[in-house]
């Protein structure tokens, strides 16, 4: 039995595609392929918390602290009253730091990100014998990249990184980023897009690189047919009692100007010039942002807007939010920060037709006019305009969600990913073993 180490930026109960995608192969490969699987990750549950103290974190005791779903996860507190100055001196002191020949400037731009994880820094220190095979790290470029490079030196073991990395979003473009990326044994890319990206613009050798989808649990999207009682009803809970038969647009992520979220809520007024009976649904992590630009919406025009964050929800398959895909008339995600984008999968599962934006590795994700519909980025006409056709195309609309269903049921199980995965685990043990 191999044994694998995970050093994801966070874990459940974050709930965020990366994390979801890190949890599904460490449970996967685990029970179904036999992997010793172990997790060491921040105590950070939202972004925030990977910087400041203000964000959400678990804290010693709180349930999920050390288990989940029978896998040990073992969570390192976030240090953060240290100055920048003092963790480059810590850092550039360890044998296993030096060894990888990093700049400055690309330490100090992931050390900024965070998490920093003294503790775990410690127990590197202190382990002379740890007995991992491989060590897998996600997403770029955060502090745990770091970690699992100096870990990977430390125990002369294979690392891989899946770094969802987002080219289409200037933010991710600092080249100091790229320096750690090239160290790396593998890299898991989502798309073919994102590996013509890394090996072109970044100069990461081809052979370096291998291109895995993302996959969902489908079976859990598809709910029988026949209603029972005892099943919830997301129109029936959240809709008033006469408007029930009003239609749904619905999205789910991240409510930001990234996402898509902010253009969303400016696409609604043109939605419902053409288009009264219908509701919105966001589910997700509020933003400052989308919140003010929600409030000034629901004065202006009253829009029927339903918003439910994680704190209503109890876990990634939470009733509410199965029920909502399912329901839905139309999946509306139109983000430019998505390497792939787990929830266009959950929307096609749930047999209903996705809009995404024609930027970045979407395109590859969404097959314009097959199984949904492209729009410019940040463009609400566009947006309002893709979201009526639709609604009133109620033929074009379910043939998108039945092509899309049957792609995700032909090829984006969990399980044949973690299939892939495993065979790309073998595959560097074994050479590293020879």
């Amino acid at each position: 039995m191999y044994n694998i180490l995970y050093i994801p930026t966070r874990y459940f109960p974050a709930i965020s595609g990366a994390e979801f995608y890190i949890q599904s192969m460490a449970e996967i490969l685990n029970l179904k392929h036999h992997y010793g699987i172990h997790v060491y990750t921040s105590t950070a549950i939202d972004f925030k918390a990977l910087r400041e103290p203000r964000g959400r974190s678990i804290k010693l005791g709180e349930k999920y602290y050390d288990t989940v779903n029978n896998l040990k996860i073992t969570r390192f507190p976030v240090k953060y009253n240290i100055s920048l100055e003092e963790k480059l001196k810590l850092i550039k002191k360890e044998v296993s730091y030096k060894d990888l020949e990093l700049s400055d400037e690309c330490l100090i731009e992931y050390l900024r990100n965070g998490p920093y994880l003294e503790n775990l820094l410690e127990n590197m220190a202190r382990s002379t014998n740890i007995s991992f095979d491989l060590i897998h790290t996600s997403f770029f470029p955060y502090f745990n990249t770091i970690l699992t490079l100096m870990l990977g030196k430390l125990t002369n073991k294979p690392t891989v990184i899946t770094p969802f990395f987002h080219f289409s979003n200037p933010r991710y473009l600092n080249k100091n980023y790229f320096e750690a990326l090239q160290k790396f044994d593998k890299i898991i890319a989502c798309t073919h897009l994102e590996k013509k990206i890394l090996n072109e613009t970044l100069g990461i050798p081809e052979v370096k690189i291998k291109v895995i989808s993302m996959g969902v649990d489908y079976k859990k999207f598809i709910l029988p047919r026949k209603p029972s009682p005892k099943r919830f009803s997301f129109k029936q809970k959240y809709f008033k009692p006469n408007e029930k038969k009003y239609r749904m647009v619905l999205f789910c992520g991240y409510k930001n100007y990234e996402k898509g979220a902010l253009s969303i809520l400016k696409a609604i007024p043109y939605i419902l010039k053409k288009y009264r009976k219908v509701y919105f649904v966001f589910i997700g992590p509020s933003t400052i942002a989308f919140n003010r630009e929600l409030s000034k919406i629901q004065k202006a025009i009253h829009p029927r807007v339903i918003n439910l964050t994680p704190d209503n929800l109890t876990g990634y398959y939470d009733v509410k939010k199965i029920a909502a895909f399912n329901e839905t008339d139309v999946f509306l995600m139109p983000s430019r920060s998505d390497a792939y984008g787990i929830a266009f999968l959950e929307a096609w599962a749930s047999g209903k037709p996705v809009i995404g934006a024609n930027i970045g590795a979407t395109p590859e994700v969404i097959r314009d006019k097959v199984d949904g519909l492209l729009v410019g980025f940040d463009n609400y006409i566009d947006i309002a305009d893709k979201v009526v056709l639709l609604l009133k195309k109620k033929r074009l609309s379910k043939n998108l969600g039945l092509e899309g269903r049957n792609k995700v049921q032909e090829s984006h199980s969990w399980d044949i990913i973690a299939k892939k995965t495993h065979e790309t685990y073998q595959e560097l043990i074994l050479k590293q073993g020879g």
